[in-house]
């Protein structure tokens, strides 16, 4: 977004069917993340968002245990068995003329991939922390590489209703954990118990808890009519902590949150549906539309007339059905209409976009148009792969997309040996996906697996079974340690992989990978090789 888009957006109250209406195309699109901890409420927030957004007419509690109606972004059998998002999903719907592309994330660590690779699909992201527990390893992590890619944060403090820590202690964890700025937009009256609703700092309205839900406006903390709504024992020390906020932190400045220098924070409640409009409505208003994404020919730019786009997730079986595959996309530029002929820059051939189609977690529908921002899924058979880029008449590639080597590796043992088909096309299609890696070793005849946490594993077989009807147990192997390597000089290279042939495998695209016993092995190695580079971290483009 340009300067003086930045400076046409006021810190006034939001009034979201006003942002709607003055923006258009790629303006009127907000397409963000939510990252958090597990168990942080991230689901749950996330399907009160759809039904802010009107998207859904009736949100359904998540549930750990028993039969409870299931969140919509989780659509996985194990997902809906467990109670856990395992998979990244995407979520459009619209709202007073603004299009928000919403992508839900793995909040366990062990699918930490699936999400840095969403992150770099998304222009702003929303950190939603537990407001008894703080900000937590993983939030941590995925917090660092948004900072990374330099993306806008927006942080939601839940479960605000419960018993939890102190505000302004979280609020001074932000800060010093984090290095952010923040600035309170929407504090809660009361806590815990004595929980009463939350009052907008901004527009000084107070939203009451209770049934009715009643907003009312008044003239400030110091209003007669806000002090007549809420219990005198609660009211007094909440107006001197609401002060102490809007003196004692930063203003919000719309500018410095998209610049990612500071945080508006709201303090709500997503399974009490408390604050949810209003974060939804600063997205609206504040987060920025599609940003210029990198290439190896430099920045592509949101306003630039041809359409452009890369593919950062793969997912099989959506419709088990059919056994399809659908390529996610993300626009960078141009407007996308369905029919077009795209360069898939890869291939060097063009591609034919007849039958795109827009997400609702499982569901779907067609789309005849796209801007920059959004996300399409194109069906398709194994033509399209994550990194991918998408192009009309361009020849360049989009950058940034990231692959790590695995932490955990284990060889697959087939249960039924006439399956061997079924699993080699399930291991071929969830490599494409990313949920796991797959090695061929030099020498022997079975595949090794490398995922990054244990629940891989369990997702792993447990989507073989359902999907490919295979059954599969996996087996320890003598390596624990993976590595991509490369060379300067193909001759020192060959050579290494010569002597070293019992552990080297080949990935899914033929790159060779070094596998050791340990980290001490892997070191050794690397002292008596020192023409080899042993990679942990590769970037995924389209080649």
């Amino acid at each position: 977004m340009d300067d003086q888009a930045d400076a046409d957006r006021s810190t006034a109250p939001v009034d979201p069917e006003r942002v709607g209406q003055a923006e258009t195309g790629h303006r009127a699109r907000r397409t963000f993340a939510i990252i958090s901890h597990p168990d942080a409420g991230k689901t749950t927030l996330t399907e009160k968002l759809l039904l802010a957004g009107g998207a859904i007419e009736m949100a359904g509690a998540v549930r750990s245990k028993g039969d409870g109606r299931r969140a919509k972004s989780d659509w996985m059998d194990i997902e809906k068995s467990r109670g856990i998002s395992v998979t990244s999903s995407v979520m459009t719907f619209e709202k007073n003329g603004i299009t928000f592309n919403l992508l839900d994330t793995p909040g366990h660590s062990d699918f930490s991939e699936d999400t840095y690779r969403t992150l770099t699909a998304v222009d702003s992201a929303i950190m939603v922390i537990d407001a008894a527990k703080g900000i937590e390893t993983q939030t941590r992590k995925l917090f660092e590489i948004c900072r990374l890619r330099d993306i806008p944060i927006v942080t939601f403090v839940n479960k605000i209703d419960r018993e939890g820590r102190d505000p302004f202690e979280l609020l001074d964890e932000i800060e010093e954990m984090l290095a952010l700025s923040v600035a309170p937009v929407v504090w809660p009256v009361g806590q815990g118990g004595q929980f009463k609703g939350c009052y907008d700092l901004a527009s000084n309205d107070f939203l009451a808890a209770g049934r009715t839900r009643d907003v009312t406006h008044t003239e400030g903390l110091d209003d007669p009519a806000l002090a007549a709504l809420i219990p005198a024992d609660i009211h007094a020390p909440f107006r001197d902590a609401a002060s102490l906020a809007s003196e004692g932190y930063a203003d919000f400045d719309p500018v410095a949150y998209r610049q990612g220098h500071l945080t508006p924070v709201i303090f709500g409640s997503a399974l009490q549906n408390f604050a949810v409009d209003r974060l939804l409505d600063l997205i609206a208003a504040h987060a920025p539309s599609p940003r210029p994404q990198p290439s190896d020919k430099g920045p592509i730019d949101p306003d630039g007339d041809r359409v452009s786009g890369f593919v950062f997730k793969v997912q099989a079986n959506m419709d088990p059905k059919h056994r399809d595959r659908v390529a996610f996309v993300r626009f960078c530029s141009g407007h996308f209409k369905r029919g077009m002929k795209l360069d898939h820059v890869r291939s060097g051939k063009a591609l034919a976009v007849s039958n795109p189609i827009y997400f609702f977690a499982q569901e779907r529908a067609r789309t005849e148009e796209a801007f920059a921002g959004d996300v399409i899924g194109i069906p398709n058979h194994g033509t399209l792969r994550v990194g991918d880029t998408l192009s009309e008449g361009e020849s360049f590639r989009f950058t940034g997309l990231p692959a790590f080597a695995p932490e955990v590796l284990r060889r697959v043992r087939l249960e039924d040996s006439m399956k061997l088909k079924q699993l080699r096309r399930a291991l071929d299609d969830l490599a494409e996906e990313g949920l796991v890696q797959v090695f061929r070793p030099s020498i022997g005849s079975t595949w090794i697996v490398g995922v990054v946490g244990p629940l891989q594993l369990d997702v792993l077989a447990s989507r073989i079974a359902a999907e490919y009807k295979a059954d599969v147990t996996f087996e320890p192997v003598t390596s624990s340690v993976a590595r991509w390597i490369r060379s300067d000089s193909e001759s020192a290279l060959a050579a290494f992989i010569k002597e070293n042939i019992t552990h080297v495998a080949r990935d899914r695209d033929e790159r060779p990978v070094f596998l050791c016993r340990d980290d001490w092995d892997l070191r050794f190695t690397m002292e008596r090789n020192k023409d080899i580079i042993f990679d942990a971290t590769r970037e995924i483009v389209g080649q």
